[in-house]
């Protein structure tokens, strides 16, 4: 096995041109497991640790640029106003040593299901940054999953940065697993409500091929909050239109039996996380709303 050390971004590109099996290799939280257990075996390492600007983020008027290689502990600690569903899903990352090297550019790079990030990403409405020697583009997160373990990078393509719209409304992360910390979700949730264009978006993970949205269930609260005046009111959601998003949730998971868990009791958690991160969500806007109203 080759070692690949590039000092900059561009010798990086370079060096993914002339090798394009070489796999990236920064907070290495999930490449080194497929090497230690013999599950992977590449002919060439590709360091991306030299390269500062993977490590740096900048906050806009509008969105976040998160670089690659950004440690989940640096979300948490530093954009949790800006990025709330993100850092909550953050804090659910493995271990403490493993939030301080592994980053969201290894997670979407991965692409695993049940990639703790992805649901807040497809949440929030996430484009991933990716280039090349030929040059950049940005693929919106709803067209980068293509497969089990598999993204929309091209075999020369390395990922840059993630942009991320700074939330304009509550935003909240369920994850269920066999045990508290330093377990792979049996499956997983994430919701944001987006007042300003007064929609929702969801994502779930671990219960389908690919991570997920409920576009029905997102069109169907949206419409049930506009018709029902729930924006301007800032009124409870009714249970009956809480259990019907939490059904529509479940129905779009196309999840499998393994040793983590059956499909129907996946199907079951989705709901029930659906319904308990809408309630958490929706108090947290009426809280807002009533503040604001009374300023």
């Amino acid at each position: 096995m080759d070692f690949l050390r590039p000092a900059s971004w561009e010798e990086a590109l370079a060096a993914k041109a002339e090798h394009p099996t070489a796999v990236p290799i920064a907070g290495g939280t999930d490449v080194m497991v497929e090497i230690n257990f013999d599950h992977r075996r590449p002919k060439y390492l590709l360091d991306l640790n030299r390269i500062a600007e993977l490590q740096e983020w900048e906050v806009g008027e509008d969105t976040v640029r998160l670089g690659a290689s950004v440690p989940y502990t640096r979300i948490m600690e530093h954009l949790r106003g800006e990025l709330p569903g993100l850092a909550l899903a953050s804090h659910t990352v493995a271990s403490p040593q493993i939030r301080n090297r592994g980053g969201v550019g290894g997670n979407l790079g991965t692409a695993s299901p049940a990639g703790d990030a992805h649901p807040a990403l497809l949440a929030a409405g996430a484009e991933v940054e990716v280039a090349s020697v030929r040059g950049s583009r940005r693929i919106p997160i709803d067209d980068f999953f293509t497969g089990v373990k598999r993204n929309a990078l091209e075999a020369d393509e390395l990922i840059r940065r993630v942009h991320i719209g700074k939330a304009d409304g509550p935003q909240a992360f369920s994850k269920v697993g066999t045990r508290n910390a330093m377990v792979i979700a049996v499956c997983a949730f994430g919701v944001a409500l987006h007042p300003e264009s007064r929609t929702v978006r969801t994502g779930i993970g671990s219960a389908a091929p690919t991570p997920v949205r409920a576009h029905a269930a997102e069109e169907f609260l949206a419409a049930a909050l506009e018709e029902g005046g729930f924006w301007e009111n800032g009124r409870t959601i009714t249970p009956s239109v809480a259990r019907q998003f939490a059904e529509l949730c479940s129905a779009a998971c196309n999840p499998i039996d393994d040793v983590r868990g059956s499909a129907s009791y996946r199907r079951h958690a989705v709901g029930v996380m659906a319904r308990r991160t809408l309630g958490w969500t929706w108090d947290e806007y009426r809280g807002k709303e009533r503040n604001r109203q009374c300023a």
